[in-house]
């Protein structure tokens, strides 16, 4: 795939169009066959060894427990084993959050500290389900009429895989920008501290514009941030707010602060500054929501694409007839290859066409992967986990 090509289908969703690219894949706007929009995000075929897809096997299954939060994105569906391996999730209307500081400078301290107290809120749903974020970035926060949203969770599981993620990951120099030392370094047990430091570096971009390390490479960026002699850059950054981002940026894990306390620290700071942690979150909507912009209304399926709906809907019924009577399901997911097409964006209005009925005789490449992987591994359908 590429920046002129669309998938006509990933999985059990109909692409319309590309939304963004980043050092993990392409993600695209989609729709289920009922209509709902979703983001899917399609993986780099050179992040999906076999190690990495059981890891994401395992963490799909635990990400789709995650609740009492709505400041993550909620995970819908993934396939780790098709030939590269997608995962959808909610779309979230709004804005990233680097798009909005770009756009208006940084943000006032109260709403800074009221972004800390909300997204420390929503991280800590995610490690109570004993998974971490790992991406923590404001590329990966959207602003929109509810507040900040955590995006792209779920892709943890192919970041600090294995000891040659560092380079993979330097590729997007704004990753290792928001890299804790110890991930830098190639630990792969990372602890909820690395997400600690990532939501640091969030609050330290939001009020100033600019990350704790810079470079032209990403190899110059990497050697600062594993250098404890080398302090992070806080210049611009409000009075106020020095004493807990300074801690969310502590160099070794045990030093920075739990996110209870972050929470606990930006209510008291919000007070401080005149207003209250509910005043201060209406204000940061008010401040960060433009209401005309198009990417704060939820899209809904033109008529073309209800109609390619429909076609889904009477395929999917197909396969699933096919699978329970033990023939031999067609092929699913964004792999290319017979019985599968890709479709150029069309203009407006144009009618995509049809989808296609894959052939039949052998099992989905997803299928064929996890059944090989798991032999070589060994492993059942469902992995065993560890609660970090």
């Amino acid at each position: 795939m590429n920046g002129t090509t669309l998938p006509s289908r990933i999985g059990p969703y109909l692409v319309e169009r590309r939304l963004g690219a980043g050092g993990m894949g392409e993600v695209y706007l989609a729709y289920s066959v009922a209509g709902e929009p979703v983001a899917v995000k399609v993986i780099r075929p050179d992040r999906t060894d076999p190690h990495t897809r059981a890891r994401f096997e395992r963490e799909a299954t635990i990400a789709r427990t995650i609740s009492g939060t709505g400041r993550v994105a909620r995970f819908i569906d993934a396939d780790p084993f098709a030939e590269q391996p997608w995962l959808a999730m909610d779309y979230v209307p709004g804005r990233p959050l680097s798009d909005v500081v770009n756009d208006q400078g940084p943000l006032p301290a109260p709403l800074v500290a009221s972004l800390g107290a909300l997204l420390a809120e929503g991280l800590g749903a995610v490690h109570a389900a004993g998974l971490l974020h790992r991406d923590l970035k404001a590329q990966n926060v959207v602003l929109g009429d509810f507040g900040p949203v955590i995006i792209d969770f779920g892709l943890g599981a192919f970041l600090g895989a294995s000891k040659g993620s560092l380079t993979l990951a330097g590729m997007v120099i704004g990753t290792v920008r928001c890299m804790p030392p110890e991930q830098a370094l190639g630990e792969l047990d990372v602890t909820r501290a690395a997400d600690v430091y990532g939501l640091g570096t969030v609050l330290l971009y939001a009020a100033t514009g600019h990350y704790p390390y810079d470079g032209a490479r990403w190899e110059a960026v990497a050697a600062q941030v594993v250098n404890a002699e080398v302090a992070p850059d806080l210049s611009g950054l409000p009075d106020e707010l020095a004493p807990v981002v300074t801690a969310m940026l502590a160099h070794e894990a045990d030093d920075r602060p739990s996110l209870e306390e972050v929470t606990q620290r930006c209510a008291d700071l919000m007070r401080l500054l005149g207003t209250s942690p509910a005043r201060a979150r209406r204000a940061l909507i008010q401040a960060t929501t433009a209401q005309d912009h198009p990417t704060m209304v939820l899209p809904q399926p033109d008529a073309p694409m209800l109609d390619r709906l429909d076609s889904l809907e009477r395929l999917l019924r197909e396969e699933s007839a096919s699978a329970a009577g033990n023939t031999p399901a067609p092929p699913t997911g964004g792999e290319s290859g017979p019985g599968t097409t890709s479709v150029r964006e069309s203009e407006p209005g144009a009618e995509a066409p049809a989808e296609p009925v894959p052939p039949r005789g052998r099992p989905p490449a997803s299928r064929r992967v996890a059944e090989e992987l798991r032999e070589r591994y060994a492993a059942g359908p469902t992995l065993a986990w560890s609660r970090r």
